[in-house]
């Protein structure tokens, strides 16, 4: 059997991710007949199609979706072999890292990750994203370079994920509230106007699912889209906020946190990154910086 040539390698990379032979040979500085040519041995040499007409572009079989993220990896371990090995040198590295975090992570995090990273890097710049979803397509793309928030079932598995810390939920209300004196029983909690927190819209959670195995319902009278806002109308108002405990340690300041009266469940906020990054010296500076401040916030 001949080896293959793995040169093939390279411009099938490139032309799963621009799904088009006529950008991929201007890519890779070919003429497009010449990577029509190379598609054509890509095509014999796999047994698939690979692209396929579909109106005036072309769109990928479901063996080129299956090989897509195997191929990109493989050709860039290739050129990491491949790249010397450089050291890492923190008071001379000029970069910006993208970090697409969960709800207040930056206002009680960030001031500390900044700092940190202004002391032994000053030329590294931290660029932070709102997390408005779950949707691990950046993290693939390349557009984020870190992210942070509880693992969901749409996160892709060839991700790379690390547990920070874990968090409770806590009850917040404004100082001189009513919950703010006495004992906080189920009921007294529940029978509070409540701020529910949930970026699809939903009004009921595991804290709801807790109160009606007692017999209880908190009644929800508004629904907001990130723990921050929560807070800010619990601090000006008699409403109820619900939320983790350390990604909101800053944004409580000069208000009353109490424990839940029930049974909530516990999260884990975890760190999680693409594997194109494993090795990078710097990407893996700035994961252990990320992991230092967490454990020091404690």
């Amino acid at each position: 059997m001949s080896t293959p040539d793995l040169n093939l390698l390279v411009a099938l990379d490139v032309l799963l991710v621009e799904g088009s032979v006529a950008r991929a040979a201007r890519r890779l500085r070919l003429s497009p007949s010449a990577m029509s040519r190379t598609l054509a041995r890509l095509r014999e040499t796999t047994g698939d199609p690979l692209l396929v007409r579909a109106g005036r572009g072309l769109v990928p079989t479901p063996r080129a979706i299956e090989l897509r993220e195997r191929v990109s990896q493989l050709v860039q371990d290739g050129e990491a072999v491949l790249r010397p090995a450089r050291k890492l040198r923190l008071k001379q590295l000029v970069r910006t890292f993208t970090l697409r975090t969960s709800d207040g992570f930056v206002e009680n995090f960030g001031p500390d990750l900044i700092a940190r990273a202004g002391e032994e890097a000053p030329g590294v710049r931290l660029c932070f994203l709102q997390k408005p979803d779950k949707d691990s397509a950046r993290l693939r793309d390349g557009i984020v370079d870190l992210e942070t928030g509880v693992v969901g079932n749409t996160a892709a598995p060839e991700l790379r994920v690390q547990a920070l810390f874990r968090d409770r939920f806590i009850g917040v209300v404004r100082m001189g509230h009513p919950l703010g004196q006495g004992e906080i029983t189920p009921a007294r909690y529940a029978a509070g106007r409540h701020i529910y927190v949930s970026r699809q819209g939903f009004d009921k959670g595991p804290i709801d699912e807790a109160l009606s195995s007692l017999g209880l319902e908190r009644k929800v009278v508004t629904i907001v889209g990130g723990f921050s806002t929560a807070l800010a109308l619990a601090r000006a108002s008699d409403l109820i906020a619900s939320v983790p405990e350390r990604h909101t340690g800053n944004l409580r300041d000069g208000m009353h946190s109490f424990p839940l009266p029930i049974a909530a469940p516990e999260i884990t906020i975890s760190l999680l990154w693409h594997p194109r990054l494993d090795a990078d010296p710097a990407h893996r500076w700035l994961r252990s910086l990320v992991r230092d401040v967490c454990a020091a916030l404690r």
